[in-house]
């Protein structure tokens, strides 16, 4: 059944002491477990024009608890204002496809900040694989947006 729940939220982010920004979240609806879901290449091109229009960073486009598929948009990010996430329980998939950028993934998370690790050219058609419990983040680019797909690590 489809909810289009559209639910904004916000969650407030520390970047190295000096700016904080607020991103906004909008899931669209829930993960169905009967049936496929399309999303046809124009309709993702319009949402990733929304974004840009209108400064969403990530929009979710299945919600599915543990697991959830997004697409995520970032601009204008500098070595002094990009920041690292770690999922300690979850592995993202990228799959990039619009704009380019540096992507630093490993090393070890302090803070907001990554120390260490992988830095690697990223762009259009790229696709990148991060183990749960990885420091990763776009550490620069002018434009960026990327399929998000995260799921559960489940270790036997």
């Amino acid at each position: 059944m489809r909810k289009n729940l559209l639910i904004a939220v916000l969650a407030t982010f520390a970047v190295s002491g000096a700016a904080t920004f607020a991103q906004t979240v909008r899931i669209l609806d829930e993960a169905p477990l009967d049936r496929a879901v399309d999303f046809p290449r124009d309709d993702l091109i319009a949402r990733f024009r929304q974004m840009s229009t209108e400064g969403i960073r990530t929009m979710r486009l299945l919600e599915g608890g543990e697991y959830n598929v997004n697409i995520r948009h970032v601009e204008n990010v500098t070595p002094e204002t990009f920041v690292t996430l770690v999922h300690p329980d979850t592995i993202d998939v990228w799959v990039v496809q619009e704009g380019s950028g540096t992507l630093l993934t490993g090393g070890e998370k302090d803070g907001d900040r990554q120390i260490g690790g992988d830095e690697r050219f990223i762009s259009a058609g790229d696709l990148i694989f991060i183990p749960a419990g990885v420091p990763h983040g776009m550490k620069e680019t002018d434009s960026i947006t990327w399929l998000n797909i995260r799921f559960p690590e489940h270790r036997n």
